[in-house]
């Protein structure tokens, strides 16, 4: 095989994250977005001895777990990998995905359980659109990044993981800005206006918060600047359901194609409400909170099933966030300490703790490995639930140098967990089973639950 050579595969196996595996003249060739059963046609884009990677050029025949797509996006829209899958077909193919990870890395692991989402479509509480063209110098558009092309965006007015009223903002915006003669931003060359719009709707009580980010530049190529009052008044002429609680405007100016800058507020708060586990969270655009509200408290529920008792128990909630575990923990233990490094979470996460009149939890901001040097309590009971890049070695070393019997670990991430698992392995504790919680119907991510035990 060569670089650039096209070739004929029939896929194995997968392997976390969502990478099919097929054997061609002898050798492995691993296919990003391939289904195990399928026959795909595709070019080879990387040859080294350790791994050979192929880019997918056509699927020329489909697993017979397969069946025709439901979403009008599918093909063009990258985001929902899985689509042609059944529900129970999506579940087998994670499992799978994550077995083999973990096996390949020789680590014996029970991967056996798997639990659903109680909601498989709709189940979104938040989605982060972006502006752009679905071709170069083509008409504005608004959605996701194109499957394959990455500056490239697709409209997507009947995503079906989100409810009627993200559709309504999306397909209403989209409309405004194109009147307007609104400016797509340009990350080439760094000029123009719009970038992207985060929509966020409670579950619990229907409130949502419309974020629109953009440039301080001006809006159109008149050069008029952004008018607030006319986007808030099309937003507020939009037949929603749900109650429109927070419209902002972010001011990003950032070089980085992410959603960041100073929030001015068109209208109402800068953040909605939502209930869980009989708590109320306040939810800001820059919190973290789980995106499947009805699925935290199934992975929450699993988290707290490791737990024996928390009567008296002093417990860290590390990589806090807006603090739900922590919350979830105070009800009965004697005092929670939550260390997360981002303010805007920390500060909600104690507004939240006042709300629900608990006065047992203390949150700390900044790095989690810095600010354990600093803390003073000894823990009972430590739950991580890292970002997706994991924890590291020197924030797992300083989290094993508790030696408390066992820590539970909430992980988004397979991979990373499995990195932090060979450190924590090194310093005396093991884990036996890994169960899987499914918060992604018809994508491939899938969020991990474990307890490590003391050796």
């Amino acid at each position: 095989m060569k670089k650039g050579q096209e070739i004929e595969i029939k896929i194995e196996k997968m392997k976390y994250p969502n990478v099919g595996i097929g054997t061609f003249e002898g050798e492995q060739v691993r296919i990003k977005g391939a289904l195990t059963g399928q026959t795909v046609k595709a070019r080879i884009s990387k040859k080294r001895s350790s791994k050979i990677e192929a880019r997918p050029l056509e699927v020329i025949e489909r697993s017979e777990r397969e069946s025709a797509s439901f979403c009008e996006h599918f093909g063009s829209c990258g985001g929902c990998m899985l689509q042609t899958l059944d529900y129970e077909g999506q579940l087998a193919i994670k499992r799978e995905m994550v077995k083999h990870l973990f096996e390949e890395a020789g680590l014996e692991i029970k991967i056996d359980k798997i639990i659903g989402s109680p909601e498989i479509f709709e189940y979104r509480n938040k989605m982060e659109y972006s502006f752009g063209d679905e071709f170069k110098d083509g008409p504005l558009t608004l959605g996701m990044h194109k499957k394959g092309h990455h500056h490239d965006v697709v409209n997507v007015p009947h995503c079906h993981l989100v409810d009627e009223d993200y559709r309504t903002l999306l397909n209403g915006i989209l409309a405004y800005a194109t009147e307007k003669k609104l400016i797509k931003y340009n990350k080439r060359s760094n000029e123009g206006f719009l970038r992207h719009l985060v929509v966020r709707k409670s579950k619990g009580t229907g409130e949502i918060m419309v974020a629109l980010s953009a440039t301080t530049g001006p809006q159109d190529a008149e050069g008029n600047s952004f008018d607030g009052s006319a986007f808030l008044k099309r937003i507020q002429e939009l037949p929603l359901k749900g109650t429109l609680k927070s419209v902002l405007y972010v001011k990003n100016d950032g070089l980085g194609d992410v959603v960041a800058g100073d929030i001015c507020i068109l209208f109402g708060d800068d953040f909605i409400t939502e209930k869980l586990y009989d708590l109320t969270f306040k939810i800001t655009l820059y919190s973290f909170f789980q995106t499947n509200t009805h699925g935290a408290e199934i992975l929450y529920q699993t988290a707290m099933n490791l737990i024996d008792d928390l009567s008296d128990k002093v417990c860290f909630d590390l990589f806090s966030g807006t603090g739900t575990i922590g919350q979830i923990m105070a009800q009965k233990a004697s005092q929670v300490i939550g260390i997360e490094w981002v303010q805007d979470a920390v500060d909600a996460a104690k507004e939240n703790a006042a709300l629900n009149r608990l006065t047992n939890c203390k949150f700390i901001c900044g790095d989690v490995f810095e600010k354990l040097q600093s803390v003073t309590e000894q823990p009972d009971v430590i739950v991580v639930d890292p970002p997706r890049n994991g924890m590291g070695e020197k924030t797992t070393t300083a989290i094993a140098g508790y030696n408390i019997p066992s820590i539970v670990y909430v992980s988004c991430n397979p991979s990373t967990l499995l990195e932090d698992l060979i450190v924590f392995r090194k310093l005396g504790y093991e884990t036996d089973e890994i169960t899987l919680v499914d918060m992604f119907p018809w994508t491939g991510g899938v969020e991990c639950v474990t307890q490590l035990r003391k050796i």
